[in-house]
């Protein structure tokens, strides 16, 4: 077995286990300009546990791996990571309170602390039952104009917040009906996929229509840091938005306003529609929480909405901009989880059939960071994240029909695939896609279309054996 051990092997008596050809498909990955998508032809074992680099790995395979600081941050990082860690993890409180460092919640809101959703800064979930109180689930909702184009809701804005502090009302509650689908392998082997409708009601329980909603899960937030400082040209240069080169897939850059009105590229949420670690964080905090920031000061109450608008404020801001910083930075620091079982027969045959399906024409499998943070963890990291985080067309099984920015209701960023096998250990649940459906990695290869219909086709006509080997390659990962 080549499981990470507690302590960091010196590279210099590694052992050059070579997969030889396994890794070609990634390698030879020729885009449209000419360029590849890695350059590397054969890592080693210990260059493939590395998923986060050399200096973005930890080897922490239990509850709390997806909470761990980067093994190269020095004594101030660390110290910076612990502060962050316990502002990403503290109840916000109504205001006023004797608190004052942490009151402001609300008065709308989906969540008390960046935790609830990410736990563990893990995955979340959607509610398994009516009562449950996982905050792993949101919904973004719009209205449609004339011409087909989103735009908030008159009475709800762009997000369906269904807590609310005293004497305010919440804006409601979701219902979420489950139909089975069955379906059966070419082989006869037999399966079923669970597909959730969406009803948002009233707090009297009226049905609100005439809407378009997106919902979302939570996703895991280790690595974000890495993928932030990939540099925006190597993401573009796998683009292929006209399919130049015939083989289905078309995935494009998100383009979308920058700090200063510039066009810069998407990186993060499930339609790469915000481009920075830090922008995600202030945005999260004025609609998940209802904290205000000098990047979003105001709450979004709508302007019917009466008892929002009157309600006390925490501050101006809610969260001062220090507290902003060292969550960020607690954010960009979090490392990954090193793979596990590489080598084995099992994970090889997978990761061989997994790239010989075509599944890495969207999840690619290597990527190399940039040299200009100022956080040294970061420069020059061969990491491991497959993805190429660009948007595709999913097909319409997939879709929210909700625009998104550039993003039509069918597209979705590809997700990173690192840590995916470690979700059922930190998170206890196994639901995966952008609204949690699937409920195990088989059923969200299944869900796949559009672009990736064809992969998961050949996914299909593989037999027994084969498709249970490309399962344990993805829960190495």
């Amino acid at each position: 077995m080549n499981r990470p051990t507690g302590h960091r092997v010196a590279r210099g008596i590694l052992a050059l286990a070579v997969l030889g050809g396994l890794l070609a498909g990634c390698t030879s990955d020729s885009r449209s300009d000419g360029t590849t998508a890695t350059t590397s032809s054969a890592p080693t074992d210990q260059e493939l546990q590395d998923q986060g680099g050399a200096d973005g790995t930890t080897v922490n395979q239990g509850a709390t791996a997806f909470a761990q600081g980067m093994e190269a941050l020095d004594s101030q990082g660390r110290r910076d990571f612990a502060v962050g860690n316990s502002f990403f993890n503290q109840n916000w409180v109504m205001a006023p309170s004797s608190t004052v460092a942490r009151d402001g919640l609300g008065p709308i809101f989906n969540a008390q602390s960046c935790s609830s959703c990410h736990f563990e800064d893990g995955r979340g979930q959607p509610p398994t039952e009516p009562d449950d109180p996982t905050r792993g689930l949101l919904i973004r909702l719009s209205v449609l104009d004339e011409d087909g184009n989103p735009q908030p809701h008159p009475d709800y804005g762009n997000q369906f917040q269904d807590r609310a502090i005293r004497k305010v009302p919440a804006e409601g509650s979701v219902e979420i009906d489950v139909t089975e689908e069955p379906g059966r392998y070419p082989d006869g082997t037999e399966y079923s996929l669970g597909a959730p409708t969406y009803r948002l009601v009233t707090p009297e329980g009226k049905a609100i229509d005439d809407i378009v909603v997106s919902p979302r899960v939570a996703p895991a937030m280790m690595g974000v840091g890495l993928l932030e400082n990939v540099p925006a040209e190597t993401i573009e240069a796998l683009a292929d938005p006209d399919d130049t080169d015939g083989d289905g897939v078309s995935g494009r850059p998100h383009l979308v306003e920058g700090e200063d009105g510039e066009e810069v590229l998407g990186r993060f949420g499930w339609k790469a529609a915000v481009p920075t670690v830090r922008k995600q964080t202030t945005e999260a905090f004025a609609n998940d929480i209802g904290i205000t920031s000098d990047e979003h000061p105001d709450q979004p109450c709508m302007p019917a909405q009466t008892g929002c608008v009157d309600a006390r404020s925490g501050g101006d801001p809610e969260i001062d901009a220090d507290k902003v910083d060292k969550i960020e930075f607690y954010s960009r620091t979090l490392a990954v989880p090193a793979r596990r079982d590489v080598g084995e027969p099992d994970t090889a045959a997978g990761q061989q059939a997994f790239e010989e399906i075509g599944c890495v024409s969207c999840h690619t499998s290597e990527l190399t960071t940039g040299s200009d943070s100022a956080i040294p963890a970061l420069n020059d990291q061969v990491i491991r994240p497959y993805s190429d985080l660009l948007l595709h067309d999913m097909g319409e099984r997939l879709a929210d029909d909700r625009p998104d920015g550039d993003a039509s209701g069918t597209e979705w960023r590809t997700p990173p695939l690192w840590g995916i096998g470690l979700v059922e250990t930190v998170n206890g649940h196994t639901r995966f896609l952008h609204d949690g459906r699937a409920r195990s990695i088989e059923e969200a290869i299944l869900w796949h279309g559009g672009e990736a219909e064809g992969a998961r086709d050949r996914f299909e006509d593989l037999p027994a054996k084969d498709r249970k080997s490309v399962i344990t390659f993805l829960e190495s990962l």
